[in-house]
């Protein structure tokens, strides 16, 4: 008997290994894909996909080629939780994965502007919708495939393994930039390196495919599916029974999103070009600042556990206020050390806003809508938080300074804080 228990146990542990692997590894992947386009755009994409105005114009227009994929996102949430929900996560997610790829695939192929005109930029943002509509099924698969298989007691530390997909992703897409560009220079980079990280993602899409191809169905879904029949729509039961819920969710995520891109895409952006800092140089101080967002991830999923992810999540909005006041002025400085305290305070803060979502947005809705519910609000409120947060940020830049930047955070952190406050104490995790 104690034989059996002991094999049962290794059997259940090993199947936990699996699927926090599977989750962390496929959202690795999947941000992968998402962070190359963002670093792409910009770095490369405003003179190469759009017609010659002004350098300011062109990464404009890059940066809304970039938001395109936050549109899609909620659409392929819908779409991808209307299956996730009636027919399963693991099918769900291996589809996700492989439109997410394919779209990234194609944008190594692309021909640019000089070549084929406005076709170059139309194609670009249609491999970009592709990009979203795969991304809008990944997180909130992932996060369910964590937390309806975590034992008690360690749903938010399951749950924080496909947030450590974005900054595993990010060193991966940021890293291979970088040794592009140590190994090349400026006109071999602009003319053909920066298509090798699109081609890379075919290798990374595979790795995604065979790890989440080994997986079985969670036993949550499995038991809910036993318990009485689908919803044949979830959106529409969604917005029929859980309004509030949505609502809520949605501008709860905001504040993860400006910090992020802000600190990401956008500080790159200002950095090597109104600061004139080298692109090496600068990826360089990113790199070393997304270690700070591992380390508050992984600290605000220790710390959800042993009180609840909610009460994380508004500490993190009450921190991002601060230092959204500080971050435009220190970023602006020209100064190595204070762009890297800037990133870092801000990406670390960034963990506790978005560390504990894996938990938190999947709580708030019943097993049969969490796919729905959780990709909706996550991609909702990306939109706000995020595909605005580039331009917002450069348009701010160009009026008020660099000084004003920062506010944007700290105004997402304040929409985020509200909409927290709206919630519920505590959500049932089923």
């Amino acid at each position: 008997m104690n034989e059996q228990a002991q094999t049962n146990g290794l059997a259940v542990m090993w199947q936990h290994k699996r699927v926090l692997a599977a989750s962390l590894i496929g959202t690795a992947v999947e941000f992968y894909d998402f962070y190359i386009y963002a670093t792409a755009a910009s770095l490369v994409f405003g003179p190469l996909f759009f017609p010659s105005s002004s350098a300011s114009a062109q990464l404009l227009a890059a940066y809304a080629s970039f938001a395109v994929a936050f549109f899609a996102r909620p659409l392929g949430a819908a779409v991808f939780g209307h299956y996730g929900d009636r027919v399963g996560r693991k099918s769900t997610l291996v589809v996700s994965l492989m439109l997410m790829g394919g779209s990234t695939l194609a944008i190594a192929f692309l021909p640019t502007y000089a070549a084929i005109g406005w076709w170059a930029p139309l194609l670009l943002c249609l491999m970009r919708f592709g990009q979203g509509f795969g991304l809008g099924g990944e997180w909130g698969g992932a996060a369910l495939l964590a937390v309806e298989n975590a034992p008690p007691g360690w749903r938010a530390r399951f749950g924080m393994f496909p947030q450590l997909g974005a900054p595993v992703g990010f060193l991966a897409a940021n890293g291979l930039f970088l040794m592009l560009g140590a190994m090349m220079d400026d006109a071999a980079f602009n003319s053909w390196g920066w298509r090798l990280p699109f081609l890379a993602s075919a290798v990374l899409v595979i790795l995604g495919l065979w790890i989440r191809l080994k997986l079985t169905e969670t036993p949550e879904f499995l038991a809910a599916g036993e318990s009485g029949p689908d919803t044949h729509v979830p959106l529409v039961a969604l917005f029929r029974g859980h309004t509030a819920a949505a609502f809520s969710g949605t501008f709860a995520v905001v504040a993860c999103f400006a910090i992020f891109y802000i600190a990401t895409a956008f500080a790159l952006g200002y950095g090597t070009t109104a600061l004139a800092i080298p692109r090496e140089h600068f990826l360089g101080l990113q790199l070393g600042a997304i270690l700070f967002m591992a380390l508050g991830i992984i600290t605000a999923g220790w710390w959800a556990d042993r009180s609840s992810p909610r009460t994380v999540l508004i500490a993190g909005c009450l921190f991002s206020l601060p230092m959204g006041a500080v971050f435009g002025t220190l970023l602006g400085s020209g100064d190595y050390s204070a762009i890297f305290a800037a990133l870092s305070i801000a990406l670390f803060v960034m963990g506790f806003v978005y560390g504990p979502l894996g938990a938190w947005l999947p709580s708030l809705f019943p097993t049969r809508l969490r796919y729905t519910g959780a990709s909706f609000g996550f991609n909702l409120g990306g939109i706000l938080g995020g595909a605005l947060a580039p331009i917002v940020a450069q348009q701010l830049v160009g009026l008020y300074g660099v000084a004003t930047v920062g506010l944007y955070m700290s105004l997402a952190a304040a929409i985020s804080l509200i909409a927290l406050g709206l919630t519920r104490r505590t959500p049932s995790p089923h």
